[in-house]
């Protein structure tokens, strides 16, 4: 396979040719209305059909990817739950990072007891669940990711597997104040805010640059063989990660910072499709 066609002037002579692709999903792939943009689609489809992986990282459950892969015309690995969960092309587990059950029931018991304004569900392999399915939040997050939560407590789905992430939603005040109130009370956990209105929890150990790692161990490739995508502030440790990564336009400064290089489009002017086209030049 002729991994030459990455070649491009924005990447060094002395840099590797591109193995792998790895990128955030929402404010990276989709617009900012969480749709996938048509004109991406046959840039992704030629990228795999010349033998790379192209490999969603991401907060969402694996049906909220899949769905994504399908539209779009292309299979392959997922990090899912932001490197908590890890399947390979096939849908087999390559890595599992739930958080311990006794854990997730302290976590909820301290959201509804101390943080009862927010609005918080719990995902677990392919099972999401909530309290309150008829909450607005709910329905926006089902709207987004077209899939359907259900009403069940946390004991009736989830055993001792445990459980790979909570998502807290509520206005950006509450959001930033959460974020601070679980990071202190459960240091052992991973809390971090993908959006102003959303905090993502995680297993401490968990994160997309492990999953990076893990997805190119399977291929037997090595970060350096990558390149990477991201916006947010939970990209920032796979971009971190990989030393050719990209923070899209729309990123904040303290995500353009931590990647090697800014991507001069936003998600809504089909950057990452953009940049692609650039690394693809010659073929």
């Amino acid at each position: 396979m002729d991994r030459s066609i990455f070649a491009t002037e924005k990447v060094s002579e002395d840099e590797p040719p591109v193995g792998i692709v790895f990128t955030d999903v929402d404010g990276t792939l989709l617009d900012a209305e969480h749709r996938v943009i048509p004109e991406a689609c046959p840039v992704v489809q030629r990228v795999v059909e010349a033998g790379i992986p192209f490999v969603l990282v991401s907060a969402r459950m694996p049906e909220g990817l899949t769905t994504i892969q399908r539209e779009m015309g292309f299979t392959g690995p997922l990090v899912c739950y932001s490197g908590a969960y890890v399947l390979d092309e096939d849908g087999r587990e390559l890595l599992s990072r739930p958080i311990d059950l006794a854990d997730a029931l302290e976590l909820k018991a301290f959201l509804d007891t101390d943080l009862p304004e927010i609005c918080c569900s719990e995902y677990g392999f392919h099972t999401w669940v909530c309290d309150d399915d008829s909450d607005p939040r709910i329905k926006n997050e089902e709207r987004i990711t077209t899939l359907k939560a259900m009403r069940a407590p946390l004991t009736e789905a989830f055993d001792e597997q445990g459980v790979h992430k909570f998502l807290l939603m509520g206005e950006p005040e509450q959001i930033e104040a959460a974020e601070l109130r679980v990071a202190d009370e459960f240091p052992q956990l991973e809390v971090v805010r993908s959006s102003p209105i959303l905090c993502e929890i995680m297993n401490g150990a968990a994160s997309k640059a492990e999953g990076v790692q893990v997805v190119c161990e399977h291929f037997g490739l090595v970060p350096a063989d990558a390149v990477a995508f991201g916006d947010g502030r939970n990209d920032i440790a796979m971009l971190d990660a990989v030393p050719r990564s990209y923070a899209m336009g729309n990123a904040p400064d303290e995500v353009k910072r931590a990647a090697a290089r800014v991507c001069p489009w936003t998600n809504d002017e089909n950057g990452l499709a953009r940049m692609l086209e650039e690394l693809l030049r010659g073929c």
